[in-house]
């Protein structure tokens, strides 16, 4: 169960069903079992459309031959909804992203953090209920990510989207979360969940704080424990 504006990471190793969940729960992947229910209403009982959920993938999926802005309006184009809203929707995501001055360039001129920023864009123009975000960040080097880190908790608590992310970084996901779900090896299963009860906003500095390393410490466990419990089975 996800609340409302959380900010929740699902942590766990390779293959485990991190980015299958995350297909089942925007509609690209049937669940072989069990159900699976969304609501992104307006709190009074109206259902949000598809179009409401957000999804940013590992790679960028970038079409080559058009601009930032061409890629940012996408979704928009494939819903038959180009017009002078959807445009202005567009410039702010891409200016809230950091890449004011680069609409018209092409993605093979970006570096790989800056077209992790049009997908971001792109995701969050269509002002979404609910991001998903399938290890957005594995593939960049370590001063990009960090870098990466602050600017998506800066734009959720602009936006305040209800955020799914999936990662592999037990210090990634106690920076950004206000919680973690702990997931066991293949085949998948929630092994435990933890509040993350450090102050908002956050800064870099957190990381240098003793709370931080202290709940590090007890994510690390956590896992430790659902990988050999997974072992026992």
């Amino acid at each position: 169960m996800v609340g409302r504006g959380e900010f929740v990471s699902l942590l766990g190793p390779s293959g485990c069903g991190k980015s299958t969940l995350l297909r089942i729960i925007a509609g690209l992947t049937p669940a072989s079992a069990g159900i699976c229910q969304v609501s992104l209403g307006d709190g009074h009982g109206k259902t949000a459309t598809a179009g409401r959920i957000g999804f940013v993938f590992q790679d960028p999926t970038l079409m080559p031959w058009s601009t930032v802005t061409a890629n940012v309006l996408l979704p928009f184009r494939i819903g038959r909804r180009l017009g002078p809203a959807a445009r202005e929707r567009a410039a702010e995501a891409i200016r809230a992203v950091g890449l004011g001055g680069f609409e018209s360039a092409y993605p093979h001129q970006l570096s790989g953090g800056m077209r992790m920023r049009v997908s971001i864009a792109r995701a969050l123009a269509t002002e979404p209920d609910l991001l998903l975000l399938d290890e957005p960040f594995a593939a960049l080097d370590e001063i990009t990510r960090l870098a990466l880190n602050d600017d998506l908790l800066r734009l959720w608590e602009r936006y305040r989207p209800t955020v799914l992310f999936v990662t592999h970084s037990v210090f990634e996901s106690v920076y950004l979360s206000t919680r973690i779900a702990v997931m066991t090896p293949r085949p998948g299963r929630i092994a435990a969940e933890i509040a993350i009860d450090l102050a908002q906003p956050r800064d870099r500095d957190l990381r240098t704080t003793t709370e931080y390393a202290a709940l590090c410490e007890t994510v690390s466990g956590l896992l430790a424990q659902a990988m050999a419990g997974d072992e026992r089975r």
